[in-house]
């Protein structure tokens, strides 16, 4: 995620607050696998199968680490997206990331990880559902 710039990244923050216009702008000027990414992240199974289908297993993951899948954290591990395993434990509030994105200087995954948390704690749980 590195890759990306700043602002591209913010943009895919706000996506994670529901951002319909910031996520078309995202879809229709070359950043579809982060248009995804934010849908899986906010529970679309379509959307993770288009990131597994599209060349993005990375971001799958990203999203099953986020849901505490550890085979998922592991394969982050294994395949060198350290800053993304970082960044799913920091979705789930664990100090050490969080303190690992403050002394790196990336202040940017700090508000991804922010966003997520306050979509997820805005959700209501429904045991019909997989996911929610």
């Amino acid at each position: 995620m590195l890759d990306y710039e700043p602002k591209i990244l913010l943009a895919f923050a706000e996506t994670l607050s529901g951002n319909q216009e910031i996520f078309n702008w995202l879809m229709q000027n070359g950043y579809p696998e982060l248009g995804a990414l934010s849908m899986s992240m906010r529970g679309s199974e379509d959307a993770f199968g288009w990131l597994l289908k599209n060349g993005y297993p990375h971001f799958a993951a990203l999203d099953r680490a986020i849901d505490g899948d550890p085979k998922a954290y592991a394969w982050l591990q294994k395949n060198d997206f350290q800053l993304l395993a970082i960044l799913a434990e920091a979705c789930n509030s664990r100090p050490d990331a969080i303190d690992y994105l403050n002394r790196n200087n990336l202040p940017i995954f700090l508000l991804i990880a922010r966003k997520f948390i306050a979509y997820r704690d805005s959700q209501t749980f429904d045991y019909h559902k997989k996911r929610f």
